[in-house]
């Protein structure tokens, strides 16, 4: 006899961590065939029914259905709306600077990842975009190096390489009550969403090297991001493709200048 309890447990629930690293994203429906594994998708190019006319996918660098089960996968476990992946986390660093403008300027932890620091201070300072480095374990520092151009705030936590703890939460609404549009960006990749959710703590921009603890077997190099605020992401995606990812359609650039 079939239990009567059982219709109650199709009320929808919060899956847990595990549960979302496995089945976010992996929904067989959305699939022709109803794979259950997610199919990996290695073509290039989409059909389109006509100009700017096509199913949800036209140029994989725009976006393919694999990229899509991967990106709805890490913002899920990020608490996050919206994710985009990148060839790695550098390329996804460049993509955060991109938004910037010459003469803003960012305040930075004066211990973070070997990569960043360079990409900071070898070549964004080319572009005339500048950069304040800051003891970030020590929040009492951060609004007087404020600046009225300051556009990023940079964290790290744990820092990489000297493993500094910096409390983000206290930072991030430092930061926002004195200006909103400063924008937050934390690199998550020692602590990984497993440990921290720094979008949770008051962050607007989660970032991640995915080839370390995420992946984990020293065969992948790949970056991501991960944001709540839609306008952000939009951004973000135009930056890395030239369109917006949210919605699939093209966007002409004479109308995004």
């Amino acid at each position: 006899m079939a239990d009567s309890n059982y219709p109650k447990c199709q009320k929808k629930i919060d899956p847990h961590f595990g549960t979302k690293a496995i089945h976010v994203g992996q929904n067989p429906d959305q699939w022709s065939f109803k794979d259950v594994v997610p199919p990996i998708s290695l073509t290039t190019t989409y059909k389109q029914y006509g100009p700017n006319d096509h199913a949800g996918f036209e140029y994989s660098r725009c976006g393919n259905p694999t990229r899509k089960v991967l990106q709805n996968c890490i913002a899920s476990l990020d608490a996050g709306k919206h994710c985009l992946t990148f060839a790695s986390g550098l390329a996804a660093t460049t993509a955060v600077v991109q938004l910037l403008q010459a003469g803003d300027h960012i305040l930075c932890g004066d211990d973070m990842y070997g990569g960043t620091n360079r990409y900071f201070s070898k070549i964004a300072s080319k572009f005339n975009v500048k950069f304040t480095m800051t003891d970030m374990t020590n929040d009492k520092n951060i609004a007087k190096l404020i600046l009225p151009e300051t556009k990023l705030v940079w964290m790290e936590s744990p820092t990489n390489p000297c493993m500094r703890v910096v409390d983000l939460e206290s930072i991030s609404t430092i930061v926002h009550n004195i200006r909103k549009d400063i924008i937050v960006v934390v690199d998550n990749t020692f602590q990984t969403p497993y440990f921290q959710r720094p979008l949770e703590l008051g962050a607007d921009v989660v970032l991640y090297s995915l080839s370390k603890y995420m992946n984990g077997h020293s065969d992948v190099i790949m970056g991501a991001l991960v944001v709540n605020d839609t306008e952000l992401f939009d951004r973000l995606a135009y930056i890395q493709n030239c369109k917006y990812l949210h919605s699939y359609k093209l966007i002409r650039f004479d109308i995004m200048l």
